[in-house]
């Protein structure tokens, strides 16, 4: 179990690889974000972005998962006040292998509850190539160790 004190500015969070497929995005774009782009590769491939392309929000949704599995699973969180900002570098395309990493910028004990503490981090996914394709930093509330006794 990881608490707050476990959380020290430069650790890194590795996330395990995911492949994305092309039915699970347009089951994800059919239910939350039923753009085109999203849900035909025809019309990805007359858009912009190249192919059918993942929702930024279903590629926001798997780094949740991957931060799940690399850390949050087994920690002592209590949820995140909010994310500060989320930028969809490139287009997430059908068959493409996610990785990233979340990294501590920094911790601080609450001012206001002391059984808690806030953990800022940066989280950042890439292609198979090595190519950015969403960056994000937010800060989440981990409980404190003495404050499983209180």
């Amino acid at each position: 179990m990881l608490y707050f004190e476990d959380f020290t500015p430069g650790r890194r969070f590795d996330y395990a690889p995911v492949q994305m497929q092309a039915a699970d995005m347009v089951a994800f774009a059919g239910e939350f974000d039923p753009q085109p782009m999203h849900l035909d590769e025809e019309a990805g491939r007359r858009s912009i972005l190249g192919g059918l392309s993942a929702s930024g929000w279903h590629t926001s949704a798997i780094g949740m998962r991957m931060m799940i599995d690399a850390f949050l699973g087994h920690s002592s969180s209590q949820g995140s006040p909010g994310i500060d900002f989320m930028d969809w570098k490139k287009p997430v395309l059908a068959g493409d292998v996610l990785s990233g990493f979340s990294l501590v910028l920094e911790a601080r004990p609450s001012r206001t509850k002391p059984q808690i503490g806030f953990v800022k981090f940066r989280n950042a996914i890439s292609n198979q190539s090595g190519e950015p394709v969403a960056v994000s930093e937010c800060s989440i509330m981990f409980r404190r160790r003495e404050g499983e006794r209180s």
